[in-house]
This record gives C-alpha cells, sequence and structure tokens, in this order.
C-alpha cells in the first residue's frame, strides 16, 4: 500500500528504537514518510505508560491527533506501545477516535495492522511479550553522529512500584552476533558514540549464558571500527561485577559514565520495594567504582515519596547525597502505578513526594556546580551536536545526549556535527560550561 505515515515516539530511547524499527517496516512496504505527522494520511503514536505523567503525554498527544483527523487533515490514527499493553481495552473505548491499537508484543505487525485501518478495518493486535526477541534494521532518527542500541528487552526484576515486567515481559539477550553486526552498520553509517541501553543492561546474557556477560560484548563492541565512545545506561547495583567494572576501566572507547539507578538507601524501603542489596553494599560500590574507575561520572535516579519514606527516611537518602557527591541525579516523585504492589502501599501524598523530589534538585544542582569547578581552567574533550550560530554547542564524556548538560564554545575553525574537539573549559552558567576550542 502506498501512502504517507507520521510517527509521534514517547517516552525511552528504548521505545525510540521500537519506532524506527516500525518506520523501517514501513518503508519497505511502500509506505512514505510524511514530514510531519499532522501531514500524514496515517499517525501512528508510539507511546509510553511508565507512570502518570508520560500517560498523561501519551492521551494529549492521541487527542491533537484526533483534532487533526476532525479537520480532515489526517485520516487514520494507530496507537502502539506501552500504553496501548497496559490498557488494551479501555483505549478503543474511551478514544473512539483512534483507529488501531498494538500491544508491546506487536510492533512487527506494524504493515499487517496499517493496512487494515487504512481499509476501514479496527484493529486490535496484541502478540506474546515473551516472544524473542525479533531482529529488524531500523530508521535511525538520532543525529548521525550517535544512536541508541537495544541489547536486550523485557525485565526480570520485580520492582513493587513498576509496572515495566507485565508491559514488556521477561528479560531477553540479543545475540551478539546481532548486536555486533548493527554496531558495525551504525558506525559504517557515520555513528561516533553508540549508546548502550536495555531495561537493565547489567543482566545482559544471563538467559543466554547462565551469567551477566555485558563486559564481554563491551569489549567486543569496542573493536568496532569508527566507534569512538560507548556509553553504557542502567547498569544495576547488584550486577556490577568485577568482570564489567574491569572493562569500563580499561577500555579507552568505554566513557567512564555508569547510570546506576538505585531509587533509594534506606533498607526497609529497598526491602518493601523488592530491591535487592542494601544501603550497606550502596555504601561500599561507590568508593569501589570511583577508585577503580578513575575520573568517573555516575548517573541515578531516584524515587520521593516512595512508601515507608517519612523525613527520617528522605534525610537518610539526602545525607547519602551529600556524602557521595553523584554527579548526575535524577529524582522523581512516587507514582502509584495501577497493579503493581506499591500501589496498595501507604505513601505520602503526591504533595509531599512532589517536595522532596524539588529539594532533592536542590541539592543535586550544589553538587552539579562543585563539580564543574573542578574543571574551570582545564581541557575536556567534547563531541558536537550543534551550531546555533554563534556557539558550537557539545557533551564531554560526562553528558548523554537529552538528559545531562551540554557545552558552549567558541571556535574559529569550521567544524560539523559529530566531530570530536579538545575544549578550553572558561567558566559555566546554569550549569553548563562555557569554553573555546583549544590551541
Amino acid at each position: 500500500m502506498s501512502c504517507t505515515v507520521g510517527f509521534i515516539s514517547l517516552g525511552c530511547a528504548k521505545n525510540q528504537i521500537d519506532c524506527e524499527q516500525m518506520m523501517f517496516l514501513l518503508l519497505q512496504a511502500g509506505y512514505q514518510l510524511a514530514p510531519a505527522p499532522e501531514e500524514a494520511e496515517l499517525v501512528v503514536i508510539n507511546t509510553c505508560g511508565f507512570i502518570d505523567a508520560a500517560k498523561s503525554e501519551a492521551i494529549d498527544h492521541i487527542l491533537r491527533a484526533a483534532a487533526w483527523k476532525a479537520e480532515g487533515r489526517v485520516q487514520k490514527i494507530l496507537v502502539t506501545g506501552c500504553l496501548s499493553q497496559r490498557y488494551q481495552d479501555e483505549i478503543l473505548t474511551e478514544l473512539p477516535e483512534v483507529d488501531g491499537i498494538l500491544g508491546t508484543g506487536s510492533y512487527y505487525d506494524i504493515v499487517s495492522a496499517a493496512n487494515q485501518v487504512m481499509r476501514g478495518e479496527q484493529v486490535r493486535m496484541f502478540g506474546s511479550i515473551d516472544a524473542p526477541v525479533h531482529e529488524c534494521s531500523r530508521v535511525v532518527t538520532s543525529p548521525r553522529h550517535y544512536a541508541y542500541m537495544k541489547i536486550a528487552e523485557g525485565c526480570d526484576n520485580r520492582c513493587a512500584f513498576c509496572a515495566i515486567p507485565s508491559l514488556r515481559g521477561r528479560y531477553r539477550s540479543r545475540k551478539p552476533e546481532d548486536i555486533l553486526a548493527e554496531a558495525e552498520a551504525l558506525a559504517a553509517a557515520g555513528v561516533r558514540e553508540l549508546i548502550v541501553v536495555a531495561q537493565d543492561t547489567s543482566r545482559y546474557g544471563v538467559d543466554l549464558f547462565g551469567k551477566p556477560m555485558l563486559h564481554d560484548l563491551l569489549r567486543r563492541l569496542c573493536r568496532v571500527n569508527g566507534l569512538h565512545w560507548i556509553r553504557v545506561h542502567y547498569t544495576y547495583p547488584d550486577e556490577l561485577t568485577d568482570e564489567l567494572i574491569d572493562a569500563v576501566a580499561e577500555e579507552p572507547k568505554i566513557v567512564k559514565y555508569l547510570d546506576i539507578p538505585i531509587q533509594h538507601v534506606n533498607d526497609r524501603i529497598l526491602r518493601a520495594m523488592h530491591r535487592r542489596g542494601n544501603k550497606a553494599y550502596l555504601e561500599a560500590l561507590f568508593p569501589k567504582l570511583r577508585a577503580r574507575i578513575p575520573g568517573l561520572v555516575i548517573r541515578t535516579s531516584l524515587i520521593a515519596g516512595l512508601p515507608g519514606e517519612g523525613e527520617a527516611e528522605f534525610d537518610e537518602l539526602c545525607d547519602f547525597l551529600r556524602r557521595h557527591r553523584l554527579e548526575r541525579v535524577g529524582a522523581f516523585a512516587f507514582s502509584p502505578e495501577e497493579g503493581t504492589p506499591a500501589a496498595e502501599m501507604d505513601y505520602p501524598d503526591a504533595e509531599i513526594a512532589e517536595r522532596r523530589a524539588n529539594f532533592i534538585a536542590e541539592l543535586q544542582s550544589e553538587i552539579i556546580d562543585e563539580y564543574n569547578e573542578r574543571f574551570f581552567d582545564r581541557e575536556l574533550e567534547v563531541l558536537i551536536d550543534d551550531w546555533d550560530g554563534e556557539f558550537y554547542i557539545g557533551r564531554t564524556y560526562a553528558d548523554s545526549p537529552g538528559i545531562d548538560g551540554q557545552v558552549r564554545f567558541t571556535s574559529e575553525q569550521e567544524h560539523q556535527p559529530g566531530d570530536f574537539v579538545t575544549v578550553a573549559i572558561l567558566g559555566a552558567e546554569d550549569g553548563e560550561f562555557i569554553g573555546r576550542e583549544a590551541e
């Protein structure tokens, strides 16, 4: 079938990759990508359904597409992803403008679904969320010089506050040869920074080899010609093996940056949340990582207002942050998710949780300022992302795209996105570096 299709991708980088694969499949089937979703005959909205804010965002986009449909600007709406998986019965009933829904086990049915809705049929497809990972090419939508690469699907951690296992299924690692082939293709297309993602990257290989094998995969990725930086996200603290630590420390291509979601540090809260490990383990982990990986930047995710968190438990968390000085922290207010054990527990009200999340953000701002000051009058390697007409805009190894800071710098040389340059750091403004290209 030949018609135009527009995509709206919401949520995480893993969702973005799913969207990119659907784009590829539709292009192969003869569809054409519209320059903007409101100019397409078919709009595909790939949703996130993880927390209330993500659900609200997804519904807002669906309603916006419904308005385009009412105006005659688009013909059909297809909703895919986590929101569809979570609310299989409600979406078509409560949002009658939607012509079809696909669950997270049916991304690869996108061509059949698109054909059916364009013929005027209502579509409802929900394949197995535990099926083996389907290998598929993709249309990379990130800038040419960096790309995300998913190494596994699903999650086996079963945290009490999280619905991901029920939306994405059990943990399934991709085969290393498939991952390496994709990395080589991305590098050949100009990708300089490869960002490795999964719901839990540190668990990679347990289902294939009986033990974590992320360290081996990363070392093999480091042999891919053309890649300059390899960045790893979502490494769970209890799976940070000595082999993985050594790989990060020893391989020059692996940036000294680890994303380690801990959520909290109070032992009682961690047990209630079904998190492995305890505060004593975390207290020992971060100094160990810093000692073995010089220059390491640590990012973590925290939830404020978890069930069981009173003022004492929150103060305990803040004290931990003050002492360990983690460079990158994202704090979120607890959102009770339907169908999860945590939703049935007693927890602080939303206002308290939001206030605590904001307090962590203020505390972290002071830590970031202190961290940045250490680099004044020093030189750092910077990957250029953009040019705003006055400054080049780039990132250091300490900055993952879209979530961390940037570097704005001047240069007498002409550069392109994807170039690596050495920048003399002159200062910081609003938590981000200002500099000039070093001579």
